[in-house]
């Protein structure tokens, strides 16, 4: 994944409604208004063609290779898995720690981290426990500091303890800011198992038309509190399978890729059940796109409870059984 401040990073929200505690359930649900165009998996599944394109070996190496660089972001020591809490802030100051005693307890780390206090202006300040070792951005804490939130050019402040396995940073979503803590020790991390996918499959490689919009577009892009963020939208993906015609809106995050948020009608039956990713390659000549499907991706919180996911948009919602990529994932949370 990549830093904080990317549009994918600020959208991503904790699962705390009823529609995320749905989403969230390793993909078991039998319906859900995240299944897009609904319908039975298996008729789906039939009506699927068979394979236009021979999946040679070296085809399948290419795909293992990327499934093992996907897990190993995943169980850094500072990736998705190592998620251990996420706490809102009210306005004013606040004591955190493991023990009982403070106002905010969090699930690992010092028994006292000290104070933090936000500001009504939304600066953050945290005042460290005495005898608390921190660092501050990798470096040693010496005292009372403010921290940046994740919205900053600069990213976030990464507050460090417990030698280094824990990191602690200031999230905002819309008008609220929150704690997001991980640490290397998390169960979510030293317990995580593989991920299931569907069999690769040469097929399942597309070739997409890019159309653009107009310079400046957005797209409103929900998250699972009920809050949206403004995206940049430059055009959409168009592609054609089984004899029809699909698109796919595409949000663009500044890199060399386009960032596309799904749903199809796996989701809940073998596929997680609040969509998927993909990353595509910006538009050749053109304006071809290549889209791989074999390598769709969960969203963080099919990961963790404290992740957070925006919702695929409903122009993003297929009447087609992508049965490519990532499927649901197991493992608890």
């Amino acid at each position: 994944m990549r830093l904080p401040t990317t549009p994918r990073q600020r959208l991503l929200c904790p699962i705390v409604l009823c529609l995320a505690l749905a989403a969230c359930g390793g993909g078991g649900r039998s319906e859900s208004d995240l299944d897009a165009a609904g319908g039975d998996a298996a008729a789906a599944k039939e009506a699927e063609p068979a394979p236009s394109k021979p999946t040679s070996a070296a085809f399948v190496g290419e795909q293992q290779v990327w499934r093992e660089e996907r897990k190993a972001n995943l169980t850094k020591p500072d990736g998705w898995t190592s998620l251990v809490g996420l706490h809102w802030l009210d306005p004013g100051p606040h004591y955190f720690g493991s023990e009982p005693d403070n106002g905010i307890r969090v699930a690992m780390g010092p028994g006292h981290y000290g104070l933090i206090d936000l500001k009504k202006d939304g600066r953050v300040r945290f005042v460290p426990e005495r005898g608390t070792v921190f660092t501050l951005d990798d470096q040693p804490l010496k005292g009372a500091t403010e921290l940046r939130v994740d919205t900053d050019p600069a990213g976030p402040s990464k507050l460090g303890f417990d030698e280094g396995k824990g990191i602690l940073t200031v999230i905002k979503r819309g008008d609220r800011y929150a704690l997001r803590i991980k640490h290397a020790d998390a169960a979510t991390r030293s317990g995580f198992k593989d991920i299931p996918y569907w069999q690769a499959d040469a097929g399942w490689v597309v070739d997409s038309k890019f159309v653009a919009h107009p310079a400046g577009k957005t797209l409103a892009i929900a998250n699972i509190v009920g809050t949206t963020e403004q995206v940049p939208n430059p055009g959409y993906v168009e592609f054609e399978r089984g004899g029809k015609s699909y698109r796919i809106e595409a949000l663009d995050e500044g890199g060399d890729e386009l960032f596309l948020v799904f749903a199809d009608r796996t989701n809940g039956h073998g596929s997680y059940g609040a969509g998927r990713f993909l990353d595509a390659p910006k538009p050749g000549i053109g304006g071809r796109v290549m889209l791989d499907f074999n390598k769709s991706y969960n969203p963080p919180c099919a990961f963790t409870a404290f992740a957070t996911c925006p919702l695929p948009p409903q122009e993003n919602r297929l009447d087609l059984a992508i049965t490519a990529g990532e499927k649901a994932y197991a493992g608890a949370h």
